[in-house]
């Protein structure tokens, strides 16, 4: 089915957090069930691209530079069939996540077999989950020994270790959709070009591409603590290939940003992770903005 929808590009409001206030508590709920710690504003980015996406159940999707992030998770929940390719091995998937979802390795390399760790038993580095820790210990165990199949009417996930920039075991106009969750950002600009081909290529005619990244209002710039690229209006457009006439908010750059900076909702959710490192998006969990989120929808028209 060729999807009618038309590319565009958006800075990430706060208003997105009313708008869609049931998938954002639908993303909250699976963080805190699988004890996931989001980025600052990724129920942002989850809300955003899951409104675009619009799955339904049958499709296949990937989700690029996934990790172990919640869009996937939540996309099986949705019936969809995901590919979950990231450059960072997920071999050793944890065993609490496999129990829960259909899971499979796109080759052998790419998914040991289920095996039970001392790594499922320990708590996280927070002081305050070790309060937890016979909770977690006595959850891992009943995991392990109930045995549990994934609900019916899961999509499979089938995990895919390789980097973005070249995905020789995926085919050629395959996939329904492609979602990526900051993500692409993680690459150098040259990188990002090279990511885009790969996506595009893969992506059958009438898909489309659903991306979060950051933008930046004057010139391309790297935040060194979250590793990651902000870009340009101008720098999206020609790697993404967005037409002239593609609808934009980044004349409001200043406005959207302030509000972001005010947005207590956000501050108030910091993920514990922020608090325990100065090497990340937000260091050392204080509430200092340095960039927004910002949205892409590419479509692939038939030629």
């Amino acid at each position: 089915m060729i999807n009618k929808a038309s590319d565009q590009i958006e800075i990430l409001p706060v208003s997105l957090l009313d708008a869609q206030r049931q998938l954002v508590e639908e993303m909250q709920q699976i963080s805190e069930a699988m004890s996931i710690g989001l980025g600052w504003h990724y129920l942002l980015d989850l809300s955003w691209a899951a409104h675009h996406l619009g799955p339904r159940a049958g499709m296949r999707v990937m989700d690029a530079g996934a990790g172990t992030g919640i869009m996937q998770w939540w996309l099986a929940d949705q019936g969809v069939d995901v590919i979950s390719a990231d450059r960072q091995s997920r071999a050793h998937l944890s065993t609490g996540i496999r129990r829960r979802y259909r899971i499979k390795g796109l080759r052998h390399s790419d998914l040991d077999p289920l095996l039970l760790t001392f790594r499922d038993f320990l708590p996280s580095r927070s002081p305050r989950h070790w309060l937890q820790y016979p909770h977690k210990l006595a959850g891992s165990l009943r995991l392990w020994l109930e045995k549990t199949e994934p609900a019916a009417g899961k999509g499979t996930i089938v995990i895919y270790n390789q980097d973005l920039q070249s995905i020789p075991d995926i085919a050629d106009n395959s996939v329904d959709a492609i979602v990526s969750i900051s993500a692409l950002e993680h690459n150098s600009p040259e990188g990002l070009r090279d990511c885009l081909t790969e996506l595009i290529r893969v992506l059958k005619p009438g898909g489309k591409l659903v991306a979060t990244l950051v933008a930046a209002k004057d010139q391309d710039w790297f935040h060194e603590p979250s590793k990651g690229w902000c870009y340009t209006e101008a720098t999206l457009r020609d790697i993404f290939n967005l037409p002239n006439n593609c609808p934009s908010n980044y004349d409001r750059y200043d406005e959207l940003f302030e509000t972001l900076q005010d947005c207590r909702e956000l501050r108030d959710r910091l993920a514990d992770f922020y608090f325990q490192s100065g090497s990340n998006g937000m260091p050392w969990g204080i509430w200092d903005l340095r960039y927004q989120p910002v949205g892409v929808v590419k479509v692939k028209f038939s030629e």
